[in-house]
């Protein structure tokens, strides 16, 4: 693709096929920067058919942007519980704060102060401003790579973080700059129907014949990927504390991992360690309290990005102390009717709908 008139080609035949076969998603309906901002925030590390919901839902609890910015972050974390990767919602409620403060409710259209708004990196930088203000920035995620990789026949490993500028150059590269939100859009819809990691219908792609994976018949062996290693597996131990008829739940620190959410108290097992010895350490250690165990409700797996969980819950009684918070930022005791009013993390939905059978 060394000429200008394959590039053009390129970017026409992309276009084309994207007006006329792309999916009907909900934020392609609209033109609003709030809404599109809120959709491409939503896709980061999340499958579309996820999305869907969950976008409706938000923009119903927070049609624009004032709404959101004057929610209170608890409200925020609970239209987006499940969700998972909290920090995007931490990150959006508190930039959409900061536009409505510094910029007077209107989302910045520039580059340079739109980068300064918490979570706003470079692929959301260029997402929002290409297809909300069609401005000329390349977007290069998951499906760019994967469909540059194999126009190019880029041997750099599309999941290793010194490869995204090469990415980046080849992108910047082929854009369209008169029309950067259609083609943006045209070049991760081909990734997500026609250049698939796996058994892509190169038979259906606009690009074939510049294609130098498929000239060359190496589709299969692009993109290249370093191997990962494997996740570690922690256990943990979690004790529903019952204590007149209600049970306690404390909320973890506004940052990090599921910050901002609800939870039972409990912690990792040591090695050698009997599941139900650690969560009567871990709950005398996190809250102070100590607790007796009367029964074994279940136990959950669950997958983060870099690791995983096997989580042991027992239900606990309360035998004595007062609660003092080591880790935990606030705590409650509530009844078992008031729990879905508190966003919880996606491990204690596993477990919440037994719980409240049991009662």
């Amino acid at each position: 693709m060394s000429n200008i008139q394959n590039m053009k080609i390129l970017q026409v035949n992309l276009v084309n096929w994207y007006l006329k076969s792309h999916r009907k998603l909900p934020w392609r309906a609209t033109a609003d920067p709030y809404h599109i901002w809120v959709s491409e925030v939503m896709l980061q590390q999340t499958q579309v058919n996820t999305v869907i919901p969950y976008y409706r839902t938000f923009l119903k609890e927070f049609p624009n942007l004032k709404h959101l910015a004057r929610a209170n972050q608890q409200q925020v974390l609970k239209v987006w519980e499940g969700l998972g990767y909290y920090a995007r919602a931490r990150n959006l409620h508190r930039a959409a704060q900061i536009v409505l403060e510094k910029h007077g409710g209107s989302i910045p259209s520039n580059l340079v102060d739109f980068k300064k708004l918490p979570g706003v990196g470079d692929y959301i930088a260029a997402a929002v401003l290409s297809i909300a203000f069609d401005r000329p920035f390349a977007v290069v995620d998951g499906n760019v790579k994967r469909v540059l990789a194999r126009l190019f026949l880029e041997s750099a490993p599309v999941n290793q973080s010194s490869s995204h500028r090469i990415y980046k150059d080849k992108a910047e590269k082929i854009l369209d700059r008169n029309d950067p939100a259609a083609f943006n859009q045209a070049v991760m819809e081909l990734g997500a129907l026609i250049c698939t990691p796996r058994n892509p219908a190169c038979g259906s792609c606009p690009v074939q014949s510049l294609c130098r994976a498929y000239q060359s018949g190496k589709v299969s062996a692009y993109p290249k990927r370093i191997k990962k290693q494997p996740v570690p597996q922690y256990h943990i131990a979690v004790g529903i504390v019952y204590k007149n008829g209600r049970v306690l739940i404390t909320r973890r620190k506004p940052e990090g991992l599921l910050g901002g959410l609800w939870e039972f108290p409990g912690g990792k097992v040591d090695k050698k360690e009997a599941p139900q010895t650690a969560c009567i350490r871990e709950i005398k250690e996190e809250v102070n309290l100590k607790v007796g165990i009367d029964d074994y409700l279940t136990q959950v797996r669950h997958a983060y990005t870099h690791f995983k969980i096997v989580m042991d819950i027992y239900c606990c009684r309360y035998v004595s102390g007062r609660v003092k918070l080591r880790g935990p930022v606030d705590y409650c005791w509530i009844t078992l009717e008031e729990i879905d009013r508190y966003p919880f993390p996606k491990a204690n939905h596993k477990f919440i709908p037994l719980l409240k059978q049991k009662g």
